[in-house]
């Protein structure tokens, strides 16, 4: 059973839909506008802005010489060890000539009394010490460069505990902007989806419908979009109680909404057949035929048995015959399918 909709109010209705996607659009874009504007009534706090500049200064000034102090240091230590490695490099070869010198001797003499031996001996003895005074050398200049990391180290946590300070300072001003800005948000949302849900109430069927509900679409994304993304959450709390608020609200409206329904639905099912064929609008009931739904309590109904021509739950006509020529015929109809006679 096809719905008795005329397609020339369908495509109408189908645009002024679009009308009202459109308008809504046009309406979340200045939204936006407006909401991205929102931010430049804050300022925008800077670290350097709340520490001691003086002192800060001081300490950024001391610690970039100390780093030259200590890149300086490295560097001479490097020299030191590259002196270090060729003295080593140089005793190792003349151990390791003296040792060959030694064993392709072939003397009887006491090696101890020789003289040549004495003196290499000698020899590698001095290159001993020269390589242990050099050690002592690097020890040294390790031992300052440790001390001056030490002390640089001092420097910048120094420097750093300023910057900590700064950053509480400028995360608690930040926090207090978000929240400045959030009320903003708060005073501009709150207001459009007041009047955005007394629109659903009272005025989502007038003529003007388009407009009020591409209005409508637009506080629930300045809501949803704008507002509930930017709220403060202090752990969590604020956002839960929020959603507590909006569930409790919103299925409070359901509830009542059901109830409403089914006390409608009651009286439907307890109208005489002419009296719910006024009420019920002609459209909808052929909406409703067409999905084989009763058109008075909604329940399903089996249109294809032709045996049954009354809802069995509520009693409900769906079904009559033709007062002239006697075809069975929607009862909802307002003209006889087969002679045309007004049934209505």
């Amino acid at each position: 059973m096809s719905t008795s909709s005329r397609l020339t109010e369908k495509w109408i209705n189908r645009g002024l839909w679009l009308i009202s996607v459109i308008f809504g659009t046009f309406l979340i874009g200045l939204g936006n506008l407006v909401v991205r504007d929102l931010p430049k009534v804050q300022d925008y706090p800077q670290r350097l802005d709340y520490v001691d500049k003086t002192k800060y200064e001081q300490l950024n000034t001391t610690i970039k010489q100390k780093q030259k102090v200590i890149t300086d240091a490295n560097s001479e230590a490097q020299k030191e060890n590259q002196k270090f490695y060729k003295l080593q490099e140089k005793y190792y070869q003349s151990k390791d000539a003296y040792d060959n010198w030694l064993a392709a001797r072939a003397t009887t003499q006491d090696q101890n009394q020789n003289p040549e031996v004495l003196s290499r001996t000698k020899d590698l003895e001095k290159q001993q010490a020269t390589m242990n005074d050099q050690q002592k050398i690097i020890d040294i200049k390790y031992a300052e460069i440790s001390r001056l990391q030490e002390d640089l180290t001092k420097s910048e946590t120094e420097q750093r505990d300023l910057e900590y300070a700064a950053d509480e300072v400028v995360a608690q001003i930040v926090r207090k902007n978000e929240v400045k800005v959030f009320i903003y948000r708060l005073l501009i949302t709150l207001p459009l989806l007041a009047i955005g849900a007394w629109l659903f109430i009272r005025k989502r069927k007038s003529q003007q419908w388009p407009f009020i509900w591409g209005f409508i679409y637009f506080a629930l994304f300045t809501f949803f979009v704008e507002l509930v993304p930017y709220l403060p959450s202090y752990g969590g709390y604020v956002r839960y109680i929020v959603g507590i608020i909006i569930t409790f609200f919103i299925g409070h409206y359901a509830i009542k909404a059901l109830q409403n329904y089914l006390e409608r639905q009651k009286k439907a099912e307890s109208m005489p057949n002419t009296e719910l064929k006024e009420k019920l609008n002609y459209d909808l009931v052929h909406q409703r035929l067409a999905r084989s739904i009763c058109p008075g309590c909604e329940r399903p109904v089996d249109l294809k048995d032709e045996s049954r021509n009354f809802c069995i739950h509520c009693g409900t006509c769906v079904f009559n015959h033709c007062t002239k020529c006697q075809t069975r015929k929607n009862a909802f109809a307002k003209y006889c399918h087969s002679c045309g006679e007004n049934s209505l």
